[in-house]
């Protein structure tokens, strides 16, 4: 019987091989997965097996099942959600480091994966223009990411007003105000209400047509205020004017939710969209959205690490100024995976130049999109200022996610249905390294080719 080690290596190989073959002609593939593939998913239901399995045959199941019924989000056709496909380096450090097995819970633990999340923090907060002092945690996503950079929020504000939150707890805690745009993003809402904050607190602000704050509208801010900035809407991609939030602020804590726009920050031809963003308190954005990391890889990012090491720590809450803290006091996660070894990979492999061009391209790709939507009689509904289009046309009600589904069957391209400023419309997010001019074309070629939608019954 082979050693535990070389059963490993074989199913590496193995592995290898089959996801080398699957990304081989996933440019040729159906984006959504077939019909006949779905099916096919019908067949992992089995009873649990009594003995074991030869790897290689729990591998070949997998890919022969698996594989025919993925979205083929890593090729160039695939536009929703705002995620990008997987670079190069990012995927192979993601194979390396599972194969490392590393827990990033201290350098004990995990001496490569904190010395490359130090190094990542470095090279992040300089790409972004941010204070080199700040805190960067690796968490999941954006959602965990907000929660983070919100408890430390939390924590911080109760603080000023005398208010141990991690020791008392919120009962009987002053009571905190939240001012946010009428856009703001859910994921948001939600970190409040898992911090025990709620959304009923929210004092939104009218947005203009683009999804900005409406500043002249905002209400005056005080030491005892969280306000929610966005650096990319998520439909239009338009940024909050977040230097006139940051001048009002007044004591206020200010949050910015990048998770895609921030890294609007590493091209020239985009950072003055995101102006003032550097006099934040706090920002999150996502490595797997324009990074093109493999997921689950978010940033939560402060100007204030005693904050977060406050919110987070498991030991004593206190840290030096300029000092280090264990990964498992900047987050709430004690066991996580060595994510920003895919970080440190995608920045060491792109470099500035390849990040920049990375924002640019997709950006010139979004822009082609909308002229070729606009040809076909599309109106479109934002400035396409980055990744983002939103296209709308006068059609029966339902005619978006009709045509949405239309083109996912054919295989062609995947982006979804939305509403955007009370109209129906369809939102393409072109965030990945792998989109070229011909996956736009050949995008646009199977929209025209659809019929138009019935009217509903």
């Amino acid at each position: 019987m082979p050693d535990p080690l070389t059963q490993s290596t074989t199913a590496l190989a193995i592995a290898a091989d089959r996801a080398a073959k699957y990304l081989a002609t996933v440019h040729d593939r159906s984006v959504a997965a077939a019909p006949d593939a779905l099916a096919g998913l019908g067949g992992f239901d089995m009873p649990m097996p009594t003995a074991p399995n030869d790897p290689a045959d729990t591998l070949a199941l997998l890919d022969q099942l698996g594989s025919p019924a993925t979205t083929a989000t890593a090729g160039g056709r695939f536009f929703g959600l705002v995620v990008g496909g997987t670079l190069p380096a990012a995927l192979g450090a993601r194979v390396l480091a599972s194969a490392w097995d590393q827990v990033v819970f201290s350098d004990a633990t995990s001496p490569v994966g904190v010395k490359l999340e130090q190094v990542a923090t470095g090279w992040l907060l300089d790409l972004l223009g941010l204070p080199a002092h700040c805190s960067v945690g690796y968490v999941t996503g954006a959602t965990m990411a907000n929660f983070t950079c919100l408890a430390a929020a939390r924590h911080a504000l109760l603080e000023r007003q005398g208010w141990d939150v991690q020791a008392k707890g919120l009962w009987g805690a002053p009571r905190l105000r939240v001012i946010a745009g009428e856009q703001a993003h859910v994921t948001v809402r939600k970190a409040l209400s898992m911090l025990g904050i709620g959304t009923d607190v929210i004092e939104y602000v009218p947005c203009d047509p683009q999804g900005r704050i409406d500043v002249g509208r905002m209400p005056e801010a005080d030491a005892a205020t969280l306000i929610l900035a966005q650096a990319g809407n998520v439909n239009s991609g338009a940024s909050d004017p977040i230097a006139d939030i940051v001048a009002r602020a007044n004591g206020a804590w200010v949050h910015v939710d990048g998770a895609f726009g921030l890294w609007a920050a590493a091209s020239p031809a985009t950072r003055s969209q995101l102006a003032g963003y550097d006099g934040a308190d706090s920002w999150v954005t996502d490595g797997h959205k324009w990074l093109n990391t493999p997921y689950d890889c978010g940033l939560a990012i402060c100007r204030h690490p005693a904050a977060i090491h406050a919110a987070m720590a498991t030991q004593a809450p206190y840290l030096k100024v300029g000092g280090d803290a264990a990964p498992k006091d900047m987050v709430p996660e004690f066991s996580r995976s060595a994510r920003g070894v895919e970080i440190w990979a995608a920045l060491h492999s792109l470099g500035r130049e390849g990040l920049r061009d990375l924002i640019d391209t997709t950006c010139r790709h979004a822009r082609t999109l909308a002229e070729g939507l606009r040809a076909q009689g599309f109106e479109i509904l934002n400035d396409v200022v980055l990744n983002q289009v939103v296209a709308s046309r006068p059609a029966p009600r339902g005619w978006a996610a009709a045509l949405a589904g239309a083109v996912q069957r054919s295989g062609e391209a995947w982006f979804g249905p939305t509403t955007w400023r009370g109209r129906e419309a369809v939102r393409f997010s072109v965030s990945s390294w792998a989109t070229t001019e011909a996956d736009i074309q050949r995008t646009l070629a199977a929209i025209a080719a659809t019929p138009d939608a019935p009217a509903d019954a």
